[in-house]
């Protein structure tokens, strides 16, 4: 212990060292790693014991890759059995899709420079061109029985929302839209149900993408949240027998457009009123007097707020104890960012299967969170949500 305490002091002393960190890394990986090989040969370097299992062999040099660098580390060699140290898991699925899609823009004509550039913003120095079919092959094959597994039991709430990554296309660099969609059970558990990559605006693509999951076993979804996409809107018409909820963050933010900068906070708080009353009514009643004390000054933005009433207020119907989860599309907002935070470091995919690789990857990882995590409704709330809701949902007569 006092060598390691001066072992651990050489290297404190060092501070100017541009090194250092990466330094302290290795000395604490290798403690590490001498413990857990001691426990399991059932004895210390060079000590004889009775209970010892085998002996040391040697090392093999490995590149831990970390945020604060690449790491050489010198993994203990057994004689017999095998050691591999516990620090030095596998890479995420996601990490693991990252790491092979940009692998892949080499061979698609990405220049050198640039995928090197990502590969040290990712903290690393590089991954041999021949690891790219073998990530490739263990991620697609997860990935797609995740994106492919069937959809059991009923599912009353449903949320769509889309991020814009962009792709080589034809010699052409074009944006495509990546379709999430999530949905919570009767269970009160949340989860991936499906993700689709294409125009978002086309109503083929959103029936189709309905249709696969339905086709897969969606069922019992009374109410859609979504954005106000118009080819959504037609296909669940054809696909779900359901109320559809337009985003309320999309909606504020497509009503300030209507506005100045100087007058958006005020009017922002003005229609806000409408969204911390009691009851679907109160709401109604205030949604249509502030679009009416509004209209001479902004025509526009009250003749949007008369269409859009009941769509933005249609959580209203339902169980109130639901409405923080349900009146927007933010409960998958955080899924949305780190789907982001992952596709801005490739920057422009060389294909489309590249794109479903390392989203289908994070929502993976995303979909074993929240199994493991609590319920996102709690059952007795569920419990109240009956076959009237779909029908309690629609629109409100004006009074």
């Amino acid at each position: 212990m006092t060598i390691d305490r001066m072992a651990l002091k050489t290297l404190v002393e060092k501070g100017s060292d541009h090194d250092l960190l990466r330094e302290m890394i290795a000395f604490v990986a290798s403690r590490m790693m001498d413990v857990e090989v001691e426990n399991l040969i059932g004895a210390g370097h060079g000590e004889r014991s009775a209970d010892r299992a085998t002996h040391r062999n040697g090392y093999r040099t490995r590149d831990w890759h970390t945020g604060a660098g690449t790491v050489p580390v010198a993994i203990p060699k057994l004689r017999k059995g095998s050691y591999f140290p516990s620090f030095l898991e596998p890479r995420r699925s996601a990490d693991k899709a990252l790491i092979a899609v940009i692998q892949e823009a080499y061979v698609h004509g990405v220049s050198t420079r640039s995928v090197d550039d990502l590969v040290r913003t990712m903290g690393m120095t590089g991954i041999s061109k021949s690891q790219v079919s073998r990530l490739c092959e263990d991620i697609d094959e997860r990935v797609g029985a995740f994106l492919g597994r069937p959809i059991e039991g009923q599912w009353p709430y449903l949320w769509i929302d889309a991020t814009y990554v962009k792709v080589r296309e034809g010699g052409r660099i074009v944006s495509v839209a990546v379709i999430i969609a999530v949905g919570a059970n009767t269970d009160g558990r949340r989860e991936v149900l499906g993700m689709a990559v294409g125009p978002s605006e086309a109503e083929p693509f959103w029936t189709k993408f309905l249709r696969s999951l339905t086709g897969r076993g969606l069922r019992g979804v009374k109410h859609l949240v979504s954005d106000s996409h118009e080819g959504l809107k037609a296909a669940a018409k054809k696909v779900l027998a359901t109320s559809w909820q337009r985003c309320r963050v999309h909606f504020m933010r497509n009503a300030m457009q209507h506005v100045s900068a100087k007058q958006r906070p005020m009017v922002a708080a003005a229609i806000r009123t409408a969204f911390v009353q009691a009851t679907k009514e109160e709401a109604h009643k205030e949604f249509r007097a502030v679009a009416d004390r509004l209209r001479e000054k902004f025509p526009r933005l009250s003749a949007m707020m008369d269409a859009a009433e009941y769509d933005v207020l249609a959580y209203m119907a339902l169980p109130k104890d639901h409405w923080a989860q349900i009146h927007s599309t933010n409960p998958i907002e955080r899924l949305n960012r780190e789907v982001k935070r992952r596709t801005n470091v490739v920057g422009i995919f060389p294909n489309e299967d590249a794109i479903v690789r390392l989203v289908g990857a994070v929502l993976l990882e995303q979909n074993d969170e929240w199994a493991v995590s609590r319920r996102y409704m709690s059952l007795e709330t569920l419990a109240g949500l009956g076959d009237t809701a779909i029908v309690s949902a629609k629109a409100i007569p004006a009074t």
